[in-house]
């Protein structure tokens, strides 16, 4: 009974709290499906990553609030500030998730597990070649509260997203992925430092502070990339 009364205190606490956080009541305000969009737009306002035109993959895609946010970014100039949540789009946005994902106008959506080949095969398909200008990764793995086993998880998809990004993004493309401080961390740091030219890991001030959440982000390949070697080859 103490561990039940004391659950919904907890519960209780969070709902309060997420009522009551400003990027909460931004997101409603914005049209934004979460607040996570404001911790992407952070980053991008930092590091000026997107532009219309540009091709990007949106992994862990689902409620869908990155690719709102990217959709807007790519409307064109005559829909105002802050971009329009339909109509016109200068770009294109592939989304990827294992849950369901409520459409967003003009992005393609996939459905299915990104550690699985099938899922791979099939993102692949619809990029049909075309290499990619940025990847944005907000997926993680349902914790357990092993540390050590959420850890390996964690790091899978972290791997998963950088080989992705190796054989798909243009020479000075970017993949902005989803980590977390603990053990691990400074595995996946120097896996981003021997695989991109710039990284720089960022906890947007939208990352609610008790959240061991950070973001890294990895700006132009070290080497050719996969992708480009092979348009490059079949070009000639």
């Amino acid at each position: 009974m103490k561990t039940r009364t004391k659950s919904k205190k907890v519960n209780k606490a969070w709902l309060h709290d997420h009522m009551n956080d400003p990027y909460v009541k931004l997101a409603q305000r914005e049209g934004y499906r979460a607040r996570a969009a404001y911790k992407l737009k952070e980053i991008d306002e930092e590091l000026h990553l997107l532009r219309p035109g540009q091709t990007v993959v949106d992994l862990g895609a689902t409620p869908g609030a990155w690719s709102q946010y990217v959709r807007r970014r790519f409307a064109p100039k005559e829909a105002g500030v802050g971009g329009a949540a339909t109509g016109a789009l200068d770009g294109t946005i592939v989304a990827l998730d294992i849950l369901d994902f409520e459409p967003v106008d003009g992005v393609t959506f996939i459905q299915g597990d990104f550690r699985e080949d099938e899922t791979l095969a099939r993102l692949e398909a619809v990029l049909g070649g075309r290499p990619v200008d940025v990847v944005v990764s907000d997926m993680a793995p349902n914790l357990s509260g092993i540390e050590s086993s959420d850890a390996a998880r964690i790091a899978h998809l972290v791997e998963l997203a950088v080989e992705f990004a190796r054989r798909h993004l243009i020479a000075d493309g970017a993949l902005v992925c989803k980590v977390f401080h603990g053990s691990g961390y400074s595995q996946l740091v120097k896996l981003f430092k021997d695989t991109f030219r710039v990284v720089k890991p960022i906890k947007p001030k939208a990352s609610r502070d008790r959240s061991a959440e950070t973001f890294l982000v990895g700006i132009g390949l070290k080497g050719p990339p996969s992708g480009a070697t092979l348009a490059a080859a079949a070009a000639v």
